[in-house]
């Protein structure tokens, strides 16, 4: 039981890599063909893993409402081009892990701290904003959450928040067009990224 409620402290794709590397013993190249990343991302999961499971910060509380309630916020301040209710919003310690595959415009794998996680949407808002955006909240992963398309209907990213405390505490980030598609059609984020900055 007690095992159970530590892996509580972890993404489900922590998880998984922690189960299969420190539990089963299986190798990198076997956990990477399973979780369908790369070895080097298999790595640092397992070690961000490890470090959660023995760092005994609390993580992401189950409480759903309260997930639900600082998303809906962070969208109204998104909407709103409220800058400043967006970086009112991470926790000191937050995250934000993005996913561009190489493929999509992205500000790196991990970002940490408070003000490195608000910078993002704090710049996004204005970008969003010149080629008419939009956010609808969604529950993806099981989890709540964004999509973001442009004038289109077409998903230019998706983001997943996890809260605890009154903050949040991670976002991720999907912008890899490889990805998004049972969501629904996917724009090119490319040109809507140059034409955002025409």
């Amino acid at each position: 039981m007690a095992a159970l409620l530590l892996l509580e402290r972890l993404t489900p794709l922590e998880s998984a890599v922690f189960v299969l590397r420190d539990v089963c013993g299986f190798g990198f190249p076997d956990i990477a063909s399973a979780v369908g990343r790369s070895e080097a991302a298999c790595r640092q999961l397992a070690v961000r893993a490890r470090r959660h499971m023995d760092g005994g910060r609390p993580r992401f509380a189950a409480d759903r409402a309260e997930r639900e309630r600082l998303a809906g916020r962070f969208l109204d301040a998104f909407r709103d081009g409220d800058v400043d209710g967006l970086t009112a919003l991470p926790a000191a310690d937050a995250e934000m892990v993005g996913d561009g595959g190489g493929k999509a415009p992205q500000w790196g794998e991990r970002l940490a701290g408070a003000a490195a996680v608000a910078r993002v949407p704090a710049g996004v808002v204005p970008l969003f904003a010149r080629i008419s955006a939009r956010a609808q909240a969604r529950t993806l992963n099981g989890r709540p959450g964004a999509v973001f398309s442009d004038r289109g209907g077409r998903v230019l990213s998706t983001w997943t928040f996890d809260a605890a405390n009154g903050r949040i505490q991670a976002i991720r980030t999907l912008n890899n067009p490889d990805k998004p598609r049972r969501v629904g059609p996917v724009a090119d984020a490319w040109a809507a990224l140059a034409e955002a900055r025409a």
